[in-house]
C-alpha cells in the first residue's frame, strides 16, 4: 500500500476546509471573504496544471490557503473522545458519499462541467464572489447534486440559513468540498485511509503547516 502523498494531503485540507466553512457560515452567518475566494476558486479550476494550482489562490500558496482545513483535520484525528467538530466531519462523510456516487455519473459530470464553466466565465466579468456568480453556483448544485437521493442536511441557525444569500454560499462550499473529494479520489485517497494512515497524513498535514508559516 502506497503512504498518502502531498497532494493526497492538500486534496483532503481542501474538503475538510470547505466543510468547516460550511458549519462556520451555518452558525454565524458569515465567514472571511478571502476564505471564500479559495473555495469558489478551487471549484472554478477545472483543467489545473497541479493540485497545488487548484487551492493556490492570490498570493498564498495552497498550504497557506488551507490552513484551516489543516488545523481541522488535526484536531479531529488527534481528538481522542471524537468531541470536537462533529458537524463538520458528518458533512465531510456526507461529501464522500455523495463524491462517490457523482463520479460514476458521467452525464451529471458533463451537465457539472458545463454550469462551472459558464460560472468561470461570469466570474471574469464580474468576481468571484460577486452574488451573481454564487446564485450561478448554487443553481448548478441544485440542478445536479441535490438531485441525489442522499442529501447533506445542514445545521445551524435558521435565521441565518433561511437568508438566499447565506443558503447559496453554503451550497457552493458543499460543491467545492465534492470537487476536492473528487480530486483526493482521484490521486488515490480513500475513507480507509483514515484509519490505516492517520499518523502518515498527519505528518504530511504537519509538513503542510509548515510551509504556511
Amino acid at each position: 500500500m502506497r503512504l498518502p502523498t502531498r497532494d493526497q494531503a492538500i486534496a483532503l485540507a481542501g474538503v475538510f476546509q470547505a466543510c468547516q466553512l460550511v458549519d462556520n457560515l451555518a452558525r454565524t452567518g458569515s465567514i472571511p471573504l478571502d476564505q471564500l475566494n479559495v473555495q469558489i476558486n478551487s471549484l472554478l479550476e477545472q483543467n489545473p496544471d497541479s493540485t497545488e494550482a487548484v487551492f493556490s489562490y492570490g498570493k498564498n500558496n495552497a498550504a497557506s490557503n488551507l490552513e484551516l482545513g489543516i488545523e481541522t483535520i488535526q484536531q479531529l484525528f488527534r481528538d481522542k473522545h471524537k468531541k470536537r467538530h462533529p458537524e463538520t466531519l458528518r458533512y465531510v462523510i456526507g461529501v464522500m458519499h455523495l463524491q462517490r456516487k457523482v463520479g460514476k455519473d458521467t452525464a451529471m459530470l458533463e451537465q457539472i462541467g458545463q454550469g462551472i464553466a459558464r460560472a468561470k466565465t461570469q466570474s471574469e466579468h464580474f468576481s468571484l464572489s460577486h452574488d451573481n456568480v454564487i446564485a450561478n453556483i448554487a443553481d448548478v448544485y441544485q440542478n445536479t447534486i441535490s438531485t441525489q437521493r442522499f442529501r447533506i442536511q445542514v445545521s445551524g441557525q435558521a435565521g441565518h440559513l433561511q437568508q438566499p444569500s447565506v443558503a447559496n454560499r453554503v451550497r457552493c462550499l458543499l460543491f467545492a468540498a465534492i470537487r476536492a473529494a473528487i480530486l483526493w479520489q482521484q490521486l488515490g485517497g480513500r475513507r480507509w485511509h483514515f484509519f490505516v494512515f492517520r499518523s502518515h497524513i498527519l505528518k504530511r498535514l504537519d509538513t503542510l503547516q509548515e510551509e504556511a508559516r
